[in-house]
């Protein structure tokens, strides 16, 4: 029977505190996984300190997390990806039940819940805590799902999940964009509560709260728009036909009263609001067609894909 292949993903950026921790920790706690930890221009000898641990260490020069995660997608064949940061916060512990839960066929992507968990207590920066909350509502509502830790970095992945996810985005959005993509692909996701630990004295986030933020929220909407963009459309059609109504309808009722149109500008404008609300509105529909062709096209290159591994 042939032995399943682990691989542990530890993208890195100036992880010198903390590394050599993480890759001893996860070594022992999955012994038969190759531990992959890939440096990101790190400037403190993070690939040194990886190496001399016993990871096998590669490089990735355009800075990013996501672009990291792209070529670790690319290069690393496995049956099962334990992505984890090399920030030391997430528990070894769990390491083992994630992958089985992969290997064992019950999930595509298993999710390291933190904010089910110690999360909110253990992180001191406030404002990440309310941007977690904020983006967990927002993408449950729009894609009508409860994940309920979207941005978490500690998750486990099949090979189908890996080589079918077409990676977009170059930073810490990363997370979000896989969340959705298995949302919407209607992957197998297993949430499992995950104890986490703030980063220890020495060691800061890469993550600002305000930049990395926007990035979240504008890669949600852009998101949002390519994969529901009949809901997307929709929401602007009915704006304009809105706008449209309570200028026009006024002007209606004075003519069938008077038989005169004295204002002439709103209903010039009304006509136009009503005209864009109905090409919204087609965009929506036309554009939601080709993303259930496309949906369509996925799960076929999902099935060669299959056919062509064995």
């Amino acid at each position: 029977m042939k032995k399943s292949k682990i691989a542990v993903l530890i993208p890195c950026y100036n992880e010198s505190k903390t590394i050599e921790k993480v890759v001893k920790d996860y070594k022992e706690a999955l012994p038969d996984a190759d531990i992959y930890v890939y440096d990101n221009n790190s400037s403190d000898k993070t690939d040194e300190i990886a190496a001399k641990a016993g990871a096998i260490v590669r490089y990735e020069y355009r800075q990013g997390k996501g672009n990291v995660i792209r070529t670790m997608f690319r290069e690393i064949k496995a049956d099962c990806y334990l992505m984890i940061d090399g920030d030391d916060t997430y528990p070894c512990e769990c390491a083992r039940e994630m992958c089985n839960l992969v290997l064992d066929g019950k999930a595509d992507m298993v999710v390291g819940d933190r904010l089910s968990s110690t999360y909110f207590t253990e992180n001191k920066r406030p404002f990440h805590n309310f941007g977690n909350r904020i983006v967990r509502f927002l993408i449950n509502k729009l894609f009508k799902n409860k994940v309920k830790d979207i941005m978490t970095g500690y998750r486990a992945f099949s090979y189908d999940f890996v080589k079918g996810f077409p990676v977009l985005s170059k930073g810490f959005e990363i997370e979000t964009e896989m969340t959705i993509h298995a949302v919407d692909k209607n992957y197998k996701i297993i949430e499992i509560p995950v104890t986490y630990r703030d980063r220890p004295e020495g060691s800061t986030s890469k993550l600002n709260t305000y930049s990395d933020g926007f990035k979240v929220l504008k890669t949600i909407a852009t998101l949002f728009k390519e994969y529901k963009p009949s809901a997307f459309f929709n929401i602007f059609a009915v704006i304009f036909l809105i706008i449209s109504m309570i200028l026009g309808l006024p002007v209606f009722i004075e003519y069938f009263k008077t038989g005169l149109v004295p204002r002439f500008p709103s209903l010039i404008v009304s006509g136009v609001l009503l005209i864009l609300s109905i090409l919204f509105w087609i965009t929506g529909i036309i554009l939601q067609v080709i993303v259930k062709k496309n949906r369509q096209m996925y799960e076929l290159y999902l099935n060669l894909l299959k056919v062509k591994d064995e």
